[in-house]
């Protein structure tokens, strides 16, 4: 059993910065892929990034690529995703999410890959 609590969401204005961070439960964190997604009202939840368990291998959506960065500390059971540059767009609910697969399984990208789900923290940048 896992639990994920994100945390750092905020108001910010377009141009600024923000990090999330997602704490899990669990002596097998360091096993996970780790996730994060965004979904924005009316939306599906789209895929932000992902990374490895041992965060040799990032991945990222094209819309945020370059401005958001993943990283993990795997003894403190904390994943983090720094924001930069953000955008209006980039305004959602931010979910950290676990999944059994390898990164090399490469469906890291669809929500329903993961087997845990934090409940998300809100993100809004305004123009």
């Amino acid at each position: 059993q896992v639990q994920l609590v994100e945390s750092g969401g905020g108001l910010v204005q377009a141009g600024g910065s923000l990090r999330l961070s997602c704490a899990a439960s669990g002596r097998t964190f360091g096993s996970f892929l780790m996730g994060w997604f965004r979904q924005a009202p009316g939306k599906e939840r789209e895929f932000a990034g992902a990374i490895s368990w041992s965060a040799a291998n990032t991945d990222y959506a094209d819309s945020v690529k370059g401005r958001f960065t993943i990283s993990r500390d795997n003894a403190k059971n904390t994943v983090y995703l720094q924001m930069n540059s953000l955008k209006p767009e980039d305004t959602a609910v931010y979910y950290c999410a676990a999944s059994l697969l390898g990164y090399g399984n490469g469906r890291y990208r669809l929500s329903s890959s993961y087997n845990y789900w934090g409940q998300g923290t809100q993100v809004t940048v305004s123009s």
